[in-house]
């Protein structure tokens, strides 16, 4: 019977060089060949998505959880009970989700209730 054995972590870092210019691409292969992956093309997602909001990120998960389930507002608001106004309003971050709402939405969602806190 086999066992269910824990994933090992996976140590990553981040190195930053400074040097000359010329052995970049000398000191790039070099690190490839060690395993490093060559990440200067890579942007923060902040800088990618300025507009999102970090104060809202409950209202997105909602939004994006009920896209996911193919479900209109008023779907939703007929399954969980919560007014349809409110369930917009949670969304675009004008009202708070709430513990008991969470709960509410997030079996009908199916979805853990603490993605929306």
């Amino acid at each position: 019977m086999p066992e269910l054995m824990k994933k090992p972590h996976t140590n990553r870092i981040q190195l930053t060089f400074s040097g000359p210019s010329r052995n970049k691409a000398k000191a790039i292969k070099a690190l490839m060949e060690l395993g490093f992956e060559d990440a200067s093309d890579l942007i923060p997602w902040r800088e990618a998505f300025p507009s999102h909001d970090e104060n809202n990120e409950p209202g997105i998960c909602l939004s994006g959880a009920r896209a996911r389930e193919a479900m209109t507002q008023k779907e939703l608001s007929k399954l969980t009970g919560i007014p349809q106004r409110h369930i917009s309003e949670m969304e675009n971050g004008q009202r708070p989700i709430g513990k008991k709402n969470a709960h509410k939405l997030a079996k009908v969602l199916n979805i853990n209730y603490r993605v929306l806190l």
